[in-house]
């Protein structure tokens, strides 16, 4: 979901990946939840990080606690970022308590990215 918040709110020019600690497939309600913002990531995959695009990054975000505990050391020219949101995937209940979950989840993260887009314009 941050990955296409971020080619939406992004400059076009600017390189944007996701990943995760292990790629663990795409999960169909966030793409029910992105397709009700107009945004289609049914083509995205889920990816595991990888190391050497990491180490080449500007800045890093992590959205949990466990990416942000686990996610690989960086150099100390790369900028680290954590939002610590709940991992909707990790979800109970029902399928509707479960699309809730992510649609909360998905508004935070746009909020957070956007946020973020708009001071990193103000910087350059």
């Amino acid at each position: 979901m941050a990955e296409g918040f971020a080619k939406k709110f992004f400059p076009q020019e600017v390189k944007i990946a996701s990943a995760g600690l292990t790629a663990k497939g795409l999960n169909p309600l966030a793409v029910q939840v992105m397709a009700e913002k107009g945004i289609d990531i049914s083509h995205n995959q889920s990816k595991q990080i990888d190391p050497n695009f990491l180490n080449s990054s500007d800045l890093v975000v992590t959205l949990c606690g466990d990416a942000r505990d686990n996610c690989p050391l960086t150099p100390p020219t790369v900028k680290r970022i954590h939002w610590p949101l709940l991992d909707p995937a990790q979800a109970q209940g029902s399928k509707q308590e479960k699309l809730q979950v992510f649609r909360e989840v998905s508004d935070e993260i746009e909020k957070q990215v956007k946020v973020l887009a708009d001071n990193l314009k103000t910087v350059n």
